[in-house]
């Protein structure tokens, strides 16, 4: 291991020094670092959306941080050390690429994905096996807590590697429409709880479109509430210059001033 990270160890120790240490990192737990976590995960996203080179080298220091503190936890209970986070990644890396470490070669990136997917499942299955419980679902394992958009286009991914798919995007179209006009039906009833359901049904099924378009769900809302804000910002920078605010504005006058912002980001 580097001396660099050896460095970074060594401080994260010092960190959690039960006598020297920093109070707040001696409080902290597995389910306390989470949030952080996950902030850090949704900073280096948006330095990589951003084309921000230079500050994501310190964004991406700040998520091994968190790996590293995780680790640090663990190796204070007895469980595992960093060390032993690296090469059961490294062991993983090369198990489920026998394309580079092995003579199992591959056709293209499509077929290895194939094979990957196969690995997965046999690891899956072995664990299965170990612990006893039930064979593995073609769903099992896509985690609960990633987020909905992400989850769904997985879900989805599983589904249609064993043939439960629609042929071409013209049924999911369909589909769309169907939940769409169900989806109304409930809004008109007035039920909230109905409503929800078939709010889902239509974001599920607007995920479907993206995946056979092959665009990321989770991304392609991103970028939509970026553009959002983007224009919105443009509403208020508009009205501020008059000495005016949003608030009190007519709904035909923010509506042109919308209009306004979508001409000024097609010319930019």
């Amino acid at each position: 291991m580097s001396q660099k990270m050896n460095n970074l160890l060594s401080v994260m120790a010092q960190l959690r020094h039960p006598e020297n240490g920093c109070p707040w990192d001696l409080e902290q737990t597995y389910k306390s670092l989470v949030p952080h976590t996950l902030e850090e995960v949704h900073e280096v996203i948006e330095c990589i959306e951003a084309g921000d080179v230079d500050s994501l080298k310190g964004e991406l220091g700040d998520l091994l941080f968190q790996v590293v503190f995780y680790a640090r936890l663990a190796e204070e209970q007895g469980d595992f050390s960093f060390n032993d986070v690296a090469e059961t990644m490294a062991d993983k890396l090369i198990r489920r690429h026998p394309h580079v470490f092995a003579s199992d070669a591959v056709k293209d990136s499509d077929h290895q994905t194939e094979k990957w997917e196969a690995i997965k499942a046999a690891e899956r299955q072995q664990q299965a096996d170990k612990s006893g419980s039930e064979n593995p679902g073609i769903l099992a394992g896509v985690s609960r807590a990633l987020p909905s958009l992400v989850r769904a286009q997985k879900l989805q991914r599983r589904a249609a590697r064993v043939g439960f798919d629609w042929p071409d995007t013209k049924g999911v179209y369909e589909k769309i429409q169907e939940e769409l006009g169900e989806c109304q039906q409930a809004v008109e009833k007035k039920d909230k709880e109905h409503i929800e359901e078939e709010l889902g049904d239509l974001l599920f099924s607007c995920v479907n479109l993206a995946r056979h378009c092959d665009v990321d769900s989770e991304t392609a809302l991103r970028k939509a509430s970026r553009k959002f804000e983007s224009r919105f910002e443009y509403i208020e920078s508009e009205l501020r210059k008059k000495g005016e605010q949003v608030q009190g504005q007519t709904v035909e006058k923010l509506d042109g001033l919308w209009r306004e912002a979508k001409r000024v980001d097609l010319k930019s």
